[in-house]
């Protein structure tokens, strides 16, 4: 759910552009002749265009039920056969082999949402996150944090004139449950900008240097669809930021970062995402820098894996005029639609609710609901219009049931004014849709990608402080979605959290909050299902189906090999299975 707030901001079967990914990133790929744990003795005359898998659990995908092959062939980076091996060697005795070990072939795993460019920036900044991805556990060890980084980093400072950022703060996790204020980030610098984001990426803190440079006062109104906090009983700013003033802040701070270290960044993530076994994914709620940046590494040849773009309707209109969308890659890139927001973070207590928040935030009555990203339904009718009459795929944050309303509503309307029988619009996150928004929701053909992560990550917080049991029970509702015969996709909203792919399949499953509750256990779904949500599903949401989500004849030759196979082990254990390899079109990029 954060918001994409920047400017700019793979032996013979490797990519000729490994250089500059193993440049960017402490793990370097290897050849396939360096694989002794995955790929037999080959003979010197093999065919380096022809890839023969076999000696594991392939697992295909195809179908309601599991289904397995005991070899894969691929020619040219696209799959001719599967089926038994004596059959495939048949086929092509000369290909390269590929032994698994027994171990476990998955297709590639599809990001049904995230933001690419900004799990770069994630990385550079200083980690607040806390356990298990951060070691942040209240405002000292923050504080701490950002001291060390930015003693650490000299030159990426200087790169932002002076700002000193740290990224994943969490409120709920914190020993003092709530935000740090500019007075605790001054212990940081009273000098330099200090600017931290919140887990969500609707939220920031800064210093009184930053609320300076902000040219934020106690005369400074609150923008639209944002909130400047106040110190209790004064019009005095606290340094806590919320929604639209946070994409200011975050502007204003990455304004003058070179365009070289934005690659850096980039490719940087590109290469998390290939260790965590992804072979597509989204750059969510662009802008247009942050887009042709994308197309301009794809132009260079810089990209392994297939990256979607989804401008920002909001800002992004005379861009999307001028580009377009289109369902083709050039060198791996293209631009999937658009995306626009409608609400915030239920975490941060920014989501728009039909019912008011259990806790409502510093400031806030007993009758605090969130609140809208557009206050007038007309502007996001227009928007949502605009897109149906290009043919955009509209991908939607709504988080909170009355803004899952607000979406619900203009469909309808956009659908009875220009009709259209392949649409595929998405829900992104729909956390707390009910149970009548499922239906209708069904009848319009939209598509839910859940954020079950939040069982794990906010079910407690969630429980305690922002819906209450019955309604925290009910978020990101896969079981109800799947009685009724929806296909739905999951995501991690990376950097949100870390785009830990295996992680995403565990809470789809098991529901299991921090405190080791299951937090509505009618919601969980099978480990099958869950795959089925980030492979097959998830290409059917980027109307590609025919090409990925499966292991079967005419389809990319992308796959995952894994260290344990998520149907036969204990539940409990799919988040420790490892991500050993991942192919893209045959090809192998990433080795653990």
């Amino acid at each position: 759910m954060i918001q994409n707030k920047f400017s700019l901001g793979l032996s013979a079967l490797l990519f000729s552009h490994v250089a500059l990914l193993s440049a960017c990133s402490s793990t370097s790929f290897q050849t396939q002749r360096d694989s002794p744990h995955t790929l037999s003795d080959q003979p010197q005359n093999h065919d380096t265009s022809s890839l023969l898998v076999y000696g594991g659990s392939i697992l295909t995908m195809q179908g309601d039920q599991p289904q397995y092959v005991e070899a894969m062939l691929i020619e040219n980076g696209i799959i001719r056969f599967t089926g038994k091996l004596v059959d495939a060697e048949k086929i092509a005795a000369q290909a390269q082999r590929l032994d698994l070990k027994n171990k476990t072939v998955i297709p590639g795993i599809i990001d049904a949402h995230s933001h690419l460019n900004s799990v770069g920036m994630q990385q550079t900044v200083a980690n607040l996150y806390s356990p298990p991805d951060g070691n942040v556990v209240n405002i000292t060890t923050l504080v701490q944090a950002m001291k060390n980084w930015a003693a650490q980093n000299p030159d990426f400072i200087q790169a932002t004139s002076g700002w000193i950022i740290g990224n994943g703060y969490d409120d709920a996790q914190l020993q003092e449950n709530k935000h740090p204020t500019a007075s605790d980030l001054d212990q940081v610098s009273t000098t330099q900008p200090v600017l931290i984001l919140h887990q969500s990426g609707h939220l920031a803190s800064v210093n009184h240097k930053a609320l300076a440079l902000l040219n934020i006062t106690s005369a400074t109104k609150n923008p639209d669809g944002g909130v400047i906090r106040r110190v209790h009983g004064t019009n005095e700013p606290n340094g806590v930021l919320e929604e639209s003033i946070v994409i200011q802040a975050m502007m204003q701070a990455f304004k003058t970062v070179p365009p070289q270290m934005m690659e850096k960044m980039a490719l940087k993530a590109v290469n998390t995402y290939v260790e965590n076994g992804y072979t597509t994914v989204q750059e969510g709620r662009a802008d247009h820098g942050t887009t042709e940046l994308w197309r301009s590494l794809a132009n260079r040849n810089q990209l392994p894996i297939d990256v979607v773009s989804y401008p920002d309707i909001s800002s992004e209109q005379s861009y999307m005029l001028q580009h377009g969308s289109s369902k083709n890659y050039q060198n791996h890139f293209r631009i999937g639609g658009v995306k626009i927001s409608l609400d915030g973070s239920p975490q941060g207590k920014t989501a728009w609710l039909t019912q008011p928040y259990i806790i409502p935030p510093e400031g806030q009555d007993k009758n605090y609901r969130g609140y809208p990203a557009f206050a007038q339904q007309q502007d996001v009718q227009k928007m949502i219009d605009l897109a149906f009459q290009h043919d955009w795929q509209v991908l939607a944050h709504a988080n909170g049931d009355a803004a899952i309303d607000q979406y619900l509503s203009v469909i309808t309307n956009s659908q009875k004014h220009f009709p259209t029988a392949q649409r595929r619009d998405v829900i992104i996150h729909a956390q707390t849709m009910r149970e009548d928004q499922l239906d209708q929701a069904k009848k319009l053909k939209l598509i839910p990608s859940f954020f079950s992560l939040h069982t794990y990550y906010w079910g407690d917080w969630h429980v305690a402080q922002t819906l209450g049991e019955q309604r925290a029970s009910r978020i990101s509702p896969t079981g109800s979605a799947l009685k009724r015969g929806m296909i739905f996709t999951q995501h991690h909203d990376a950097p949100v959290i870390p785009p830990k792919s295996m992680m995403v399949l565990d809470a789809t499953v098991n529901r299991t909050t921090r405190s080791g509750k299951v937090l509505g256990a009618e919601q969980r779904v099978s480990p099958y299902i869950a795959l089925k949500s980030v492979t097959d599903w998830a290409a059917y949401q980027y109307f590609e189906e025919k090409q990925k989500g499966t292991l079967e004849q005419g389809k990319y030759g992308d796959f995952v090999i894994l260290s344990d196979d998520p149907l036969k082990i204990d539940s409990q254990k799919i988040k420790d299975i490892q991500i050993l390899a991942t192919y893209k079109e045959g090809k192998l990029i990433y080795q653990r």
